[in-house]
């Protein structure tokens, strides 16, 4: 069950789930690190988010509007698009001889990374509630 505070608390809530299942696989990637054959595994999620954004605003700028010419036409259905975050190999790095390419480097910067991103959410959604807390505070305080 989600709090919702604001609209923009389920996008920063939904954020959240992501990079945790990011540090997860950033974190299996380095575990196996001496896996014969292993290749590092990746989720992307940026458009996902995009969407449930524009979804939340009701940001329709970035799509294109269908044009009806002639009252024969069947109408646009409103469907919801069924995108989600896409799990891939990360590659581009070389091979050790035992066929594993997880560069311990590049998973740590990754790691890095999302702890930032997860951090900054975590003070967003902090920050959201404390506004929310105040204003209930001060309105109690006037009676």
């Amino acid at each position: 069950m989600s709090l919702e505070i604001s609209r923009s608390f389920g996008l920063v809530e939904k954020a959240l789930d992501y990079r945790s299942v990011r540090q997860d696989m950033i974190s299996s990637n380095i575990a196996n690190a001496d896996t014969p054959f292993y290749q590092p595994r990746d989720i992307s999620f940026g458009d996902t988010l995009a969407e449930k954004k524009a979804e939340v605003f009701h940001d329709t700028s970035n799509k294109l509007q269908l044009a009806q010419t002639d009252g024969a036409h069947f109408p646009l259905m409103n469907e919801k698009s069924n995108a989600k975050a896409t799990l891939f190999f990360r590659d581009g790095h070389m091979a050790r001889n035992d066929g594993n390419s997880v560069d311990v480097d590049v998973e740590t910067t990754e790691m890095s990374k999302n702890s930032v991103m997860f951090n900054a959410l975590i003070q967003a959604a902090k920050k959201d509630t404390t506004i929310y807390k105040s204003v209930i505070d001060g309105s109690s305080k006037v009676q």
